[in-house]
């Protein structure tokens, strides 16, 4: 049976983080999207979990494209193996290119950048702008602290219970496409997001 995505965003730090567990993850994450025949959109860099995933997904056969602002591009983090790399202006315009390829939105480790990206998405479905499904890939605890930071803004009232619909959790990678496959396709929207 084919997956219901064509191509799927993936939000992961330019570090490789303390535990080998989020390697690990960024590995079976980038298997599992050549073997499923779905394109890996992501930040552009060669370092970090996003070089795990990138590497992963084309030793596997998969289709990789980059999203990365010139400056980093200058700074020579771009992966050079990837079939398509896009140079953009800008972090905002990166967000925007990235949304408007993606299928759906996975988070795995990472950063500030990572955590940034992530809460954008969420807000931008929550505000409307798409209604694309977006996973968390909680990765020895890494999604707990923004789950509980989200929790946290329920409880004082300034969101509403609904936000968690906005949004899933998967443990671990190898639970991330099972789970988007059980999630509504997300339709593409008029709403500009740049």
């Amino acid at each position: 049976m084919q997956h219901p995505y064509r191509a799927i965003a993936v939000f992961c730090g330019s570090r490789l983080g303390a535990d080998p567990a989020h390697a690990a993850a960024a590995d079976t994450l980038g298997r599992a999207l050549a073997a499923a025949g779905i394109r890996l959109v992501y930040g552009g860099g060669r370092i970090g979990l996003m070089g795990r995933i990138a590497d992963a997904c084309l030793a596997a056969g998969g289709f990789v494209t980059g999203v990365i602002p010139t400056f980093l591009a200058r700074w020579e983090v771009a992966h050079e193996a990837a079939q398509e790399m896009i140079e953009v202006d800008s972090m905002h315009t990166r967000k925007a290119r990235m949304a408007e390829l993606a299928d759906a939105f996975v988070m795995l480790p990472g950063g500030l950048g990572t955590l940034d990206e992530t809460i954008e998405i969420i807000t931008w479905r929550q505000l409307r702008l798409h209604d694309k499904p977006i996973v968390l890939c909680d990765v020895a605890g890494s999604a707990r602290p923004l789950i509980a930071a989200i929790e946290a803004a329920i409880g004082a009232g300034f969101a509403e219970p609904s936000v968690r619909d906005l949004y899933a959790v998967a443990d671990g990678a190898e639970a991330v496409l099972p789970l988007l496959a059980t999630l509504r396709p997300g339709t593409r929207t008029a709403a500009a997001l740049t």
